[in-house]
């Protein structure tokens, strides 16, 4: 089996890009104000809390967009606000020919919007005839099947060349501070991505990308109690600094995983490989069907059963899970055979060392 997964910066890399974050975050507060926790409410002339525009104001600089916006509802509550502001009821989206993630399904069947597919594998082969009619796209950066192998740059390059007053939307889940670069850098309209994802807080979102359409989602969310405080943005924005060294480690550690399996080190496994499924995670496949009875003896070996917020802050033990809704659909034998393995902040030792112990047990 063969997978094409996204490629991860390494160690370097995400040092320089936490360095870059910080030099940000010099050019845009004084340091009597970062060490204070942040305002509330809609002040007047601002129309939000002041700390949250700043926060706003670097992760646009970060990332090299317009403008930014946080929003609540996590990276599913981003997606959302891009479609309320930029798509009406009972219109058309371009979508790859894939299982649409289950949360944007909700989205897209709950404004009535009529999906067209085209598979961005085969990119190459649209016409701009196959787009002249569609005015919005929605791209997953991560990927949705398993024989994924798109590049995103590429999709995006395509797509507006053959219409270049497409709106396209990357759905950067999964993939912000892992790849060198995420949508918006990449020629995309608007990036939205979870913040809960990236070791802040619980609930937040972020939106980068043109100011037109930030404006829309800001007019949206102007009640107080759509507001994203001035405390909850300072605290994303400082667990920010931390994520991309923290997923290197991460990626650094799932690739000896994968090496260790792969050469034998433990019995029952037929192979093992890298993979973005929906995060990036190392694919277990197993000679026999066992991969119900491995799950259970992993949780209680410490292994943690489910994803909480996919890397978020709370998640520390490695995570031994079923393969993900959108790849099953896609071949459900998998459910027997596979699991997926995220290392968290856990090193190789450990997780092979419950991979062995739970295959063990499930082969007595």
């Amino acid at each position: 089996m063969k997978t094409y997964p996204i490629k991860a910066i390494d160690f370097e890399k995400a040092k320089k890009m936490q360095f870059k974050l910080v030099d940000i975050i010099h050019q845009n507060f004084d340091g009597y104000e970062f060490l204070q926790d942040g305002d509330y409410g809609v002040v007047p002339g601002v129309g939000q809390p002041r700390y949250t525009q700043k926060v706003e104001r670097v992760l646009a600089q970060f990332f090299g967009a317009e403008e930014a916006v946080l929003v609540r509802g996590s990276g599913t509550g981003a997606i959302r606000n891009v479609m309320n502001g930029v798509l009406k009821p009972n219109g058309k989206i371009l979508l790859h020919k894939a299982p649409i993630y289950p949360t944007t399904k909700i989205i897209v069947e709950s404004m009535g919007l009529e999906p067209q597919y085209i598979d961005f594998n085969k990119i190459c082969d649209i016409k701009i005839e196959d787009l002249s009619h569609i005015s919005f796209v929605l791209i997953q950066h991560s990927r949705q099947k398993l024989e994924d192998r798109y590049d995103l740059n590429e999709v995006i390059n395509k797509l507006k060349s053959v219409n270049n007053d497409m709106t396209i939307l990357v759905d950067d889940n999964y993939v912000v501070m892992k790849a060198e670069k995420i949508g918006v850098q990449l020629g995309a309209d608007v990036s939205a991505f979870s913040l809960f994802k990236l070791l802040g807080p619980e609930g937040l979102g972020c939106v980068a990308g043109k100011g037109s359409i930030i404006d829309k989602i800001r007019q949206m969310n102007y009640s107080g109690g759509s507001q994203v405080q001035g405390h909850e943005a300072m605290n994303a924005l400082r667990s920010l600094v931390y994520a991309p060294v923290s997923l290197a480690i991460q990626a650094e550690e799932g690739n000896k995983i994968v090496y260790r399996l792969n050469s034998g080190e433990v019995r029952g496994i037929k192979s093992s490989f890298i993979a973005n499924a929906q995060s990036r995670v190392v694919l277990v496949e197993f000679e026999k069907p066992i991969a119900k009875d491995v799950l259970k003896y992993s949780s209680k070996l410490g292994a943690a059963p489910y994803p909480i917020g996919a890397e978020s802050k709370y998640e520390v033990t490695a995570m031994f899970y079923r393969v993900s809704g959108t790849f099953l659909k896609s071949n459900p034998k998998l459910e027997d055979y596979m699991i997926r393995i995220n290392p968290m902040r856990a090193g190789a030792d450990t997780v092979i060392r419950v991979l062995k112990e739970a295959i063990d047990k499930a082969l007595e």
